[in-house]
């Protein structure tokens, strides 16, 4: 059962170090779990120009490789311009859609506005629904005003990332059973 955390930008920390925060609450919590953890500031990813996900080749094959043999996801973005990322969009568009069908998604998001939680509940909510996805209930949204030293120190903050870690485990351990 291996669970991918993505941090779904190319610029910026925050939004990893939510995202690496839930897989360590769920490696310590879950050992049994596997996780791995994908950032695409590590990758040289190729705009989608719709061509079929298997003539993709480098970086841009890797990628979609990596996020195609995952169980489960940790997806996290930061919040630009009211949206998602544009790096986490293209990361969309270049997966199958068969890649995510039936899966858990569990939702992060990070950005300078108390509002733009927003984001997780009217684009990335209906974008899994979209691939047919189970979403999880809960989601971590965390403000510029949350960190510390890229340390996150609001204590809210910190158990919903313990609750998403549980039920991101908890969803996918109930599917397997059923």
């Amino acid at each position: 059962m291996k669970l991918l955390g993505i941090s779904g930008t190319i610029t910026g920390s925050k939004t990893g170090i939510v995202v690496q925060n839930v897989l360590e609450e769920v490696k310590a919590s879950f050992p049994e779990t596997e996780v791995e953890y994908l950032d695409l500031k590590q990758y040289d990813v190729q705009f989608c120009d719709g061509r079929d996900p298997s003539k993709y080749e480098g970086d841009t094959k890797r990628v979609i490789d990596i996020v195609s043999s995952a169980d489960f996801y940790l997806i996290g973005t930061p919040v630009f311009q009211g949206s998602l990322s544009g790096a986490l969009k293209n990361l969309f568009d270049l997966v199958p859609v068969s890649a995510f069908r039936h899966k858990v998604m569990g939702f992060i998001a990070t950005g300078g506005t108390y509002q733009h939680y927003l984001v997780i509940e009217n684009q990335l909510k209906p974008i899994a629904g979209y691939f047919r996805a189970f979403v999880a209930p809960g989601y971590v949204y965390a403000h510029n005003d949350h960190f510390r030293n890229n340390q996150i120190v609001d204590p809210d903050v910190q158990e919903r990332i313990r609750a998403l870690a549980r039920e991101l485990v908890m969803m996918q351990k109930g599917l397997k059973r059923g």
